[in-house]
């Protein structure tokens, strides 16, 4: 190794560790798999709306979803992370697959599909988030990632979040009849909302 390898100026980390980027390599391609997931689950649920309340909440969220799958690429692309496309195609047949999870009606849709694919939906992007937390610590000291661009990708997950959970509750209360409820506070989330005449 030269000087100039070990200089301070290489914009990758000197302390990075082979098996470091290999647990980083697995991590991403982790998340990469679950955004192709939701994006497949995310497809459905617009088309199950399309003449419904919240069809359009859901297609813009959708598109964003797919650009925030676009900007993790492209952070793999930077890092040198090659991707894992067995475990990325298993991902979007899993979203395929997800059209079969148990709804209490064998052959159609019934509001509880609705229930169950929002949750999905709210996992997969609270995941989304955490993976933003991680990288923006490594931008600290890793000059491949754009600090200013992952806070920017973390407000926006956190605002799916908030979008998620409000459409969450009003899907499981119209489905197990409750005529009114309020959402509780998350920890650094957006104040409760009183939602009535459902």
């Amino acid at each position: 190794m030269t000087d100039s390898d070990a200089s301070p100026g290489n914009d990758e980390p000197a302390a990075a560790s082979s098996d470091g980027a290999e647990f980083l390599a697995i991590c991403l391609n982790d998340h990469l798999t679950g955004a192709s997931t939701g994006t497949e689950l995310l497809g459905r649920a617009v088309r199950a709306r399309e003449s419904h309340d919240g069809g359009t909440a859901l297609a813009e969220l959708a598109q964003q979803v797919e650009q925030d799958r676009e900007s993790l690429i492209r952070i793999m692309v930077d890092l040198k992370v090659s991707t894992d496309h067995a475990k990325v195609a298993i991902g979007r047949l899993a979203g395929k697959a997800g059209r079969l999870k148990l709804n209490g009606r064998l052959f159609s849709r019934s509001p509880l599909s609705d229930v169950l694919e929002l949750e999905a939906l709210l996992v997969g992007v609270e995941g989304k988030a955490a993976c933003w937390r991680v990288l923006r610590v490594l931008a600290e000291t890793d000059g491949r990632l754009h600090a200013e661009h992952l806070d920017t990708l973390l407000e926006r997950a956190e605002q799916q979040v908030a979008i998620l959970e409000e459409m969450r509750m009003v899907a499981a209360a119209g489905t197990f009849g409750v005529q009114s409820f309020t959402v509780p506070v998350r920890p650094g989330g957006p104040r409760s909302l009183r939602h009535q005449g459902l």
